[in-house]
């Protein structure tokens, strides 16, 4: 049987890196693609064939020429920023993509976007892929990902499927977004707590989200024209993860008290104030952090489980714990 041929983008990121390991493993022929030429020995180290592009301005119908399966991985993803930027990286470069692997002949797109379209100033328990979306995203990031998975799973027909995997918050070693903000922030030796820090989060190890965008390739007859939400399954509440990071980095961490409406205020001022300065740098409090950190998200796994097959080998709080035992020796 001829092993099947996937195109990774974002491939130099840490679920890109992730998921060309997973594939390699699984006997894929890896294309893999990004911006930072720093790891292309390392990607051919796995075997890959790394091509350094930038989806902007790549021939995109080249990087599609001869593949099976797109991976698109690639994403401008951070909390804060201008809206034209990720709506050119985000959306723009998305649909590009999907249209050239489309009349390129590829038979599958599996795009990765993110739970961070739930996003809201509220409690959100055991949520679907049905549950109802708030009618503005409180970022730009969440606002353009939506956008985007829209786009490919209306482009899903009986000769190209799609699909797209909603992976939660993800913890792995080349991780430059979520753990590095936490620890900056845990290795200060304190940390501010909205309504009590009761609230519930879900990590989830990146090698059981490059599993899961496999198994959307493996089964896209199924899956096809869908979104899959997928997580760590274990919730932990964010006084709980604290004190684990902590005690990784051999440090006791004040616990601080904050009024919910003194932070969603601070944000809402933090958000106008560096907006306006050149550059507009990203504020140490923004409303997405304040919703994150202040109001549980968790996830019901069913239609993970049921269309893919799907069950977390890892507990991606013991992999945090890890990787910040490591962080403290760097």
């Amino acid at each position: 049987m001829t092993a099947r041929r996937a195109l990774v983008t974002g491939a130099t990121g840490g679920l890109g890196l992730a998921l060309v390991s997973a594939l390699r493993a699984a006997d894929y022929g890896v294309r893999a693609t990004g911006r930072n030429a720093a790891q292309a020995a390392r990607l051919a180290g796995m075997g890959a064939e790394f091509v350094p592009a930038d989806l902007l301005k790549a021939d995109l119908t080249k990087l599609c020429r001869n593949v099976d399966v797109v991976f698109h991985a690639a994403a401008l993803s951070s909390p804060w920023g201008a809206r034209q930027a990720f709506q050119r990286i985000n959306l723009d470069a998305t649909r590009s993509l999907l249209q050239a692997a489309r009349g390129g002949g590829v038979g599958s797109f599996v795009f990765v976007s993110s739970p961070s379209i739930y996003a809201a100033m509220k409690d959100q328990i055991g949520l679907t892929e049905a549950s109802p979306l708030p009618a503005r995203a409180l970022n730009a990031y969440a606002a353009t990902k939506r956008e985007a998975e829209e786009i490919v799973l209306a482009a899903n027909a009986t000769n190209f499927r799609t699909v797209s995997i909603r992976p939660r918050a993800l913890i792995g070693p080349d991780d430059t977004v979520l753990l590095p903000r936490i620890l900056a922030l845990v290795s200060r030796g304190w940390f501010p707590l909205f309504r009590d820090g009761q609230a519930l989060v879900e990590l989830t190890d990146v090698r059981d989200v490059a599993q899961a965008l496999i198994d959307a390739d493996r089964h896209r007859e199924r899956v096809g024209g869908k979104a899959v939400n997928v997580s760590g399954g274990k919730a932990t509440e964010v006084r709980e993860l604290v004190r684990t990071l902590g005690d990784a980095l051999g440090r006791t961490i004040a616990l601080r008290p904050v009024p919910i409406g003194v932070a969603t205020t601070a944000a809402k001022f933090s958000e106008a104030l560096f907006g306006a300065l050149p550059g507009k740098p990203e504020p140490k409090l923004t409303t997405y952090g304040v919703a994150t950190l202040a109001y549980s998200q968790t996830f019901d796994l069913s239609r993970a489980r049921t269309l893919l097959g799907y069950e977390p080998s890892y507990d991606a709080v013991a992999t945090a714990r890890e990787l910040a035992v490591r962080w403290r020796s760097a």
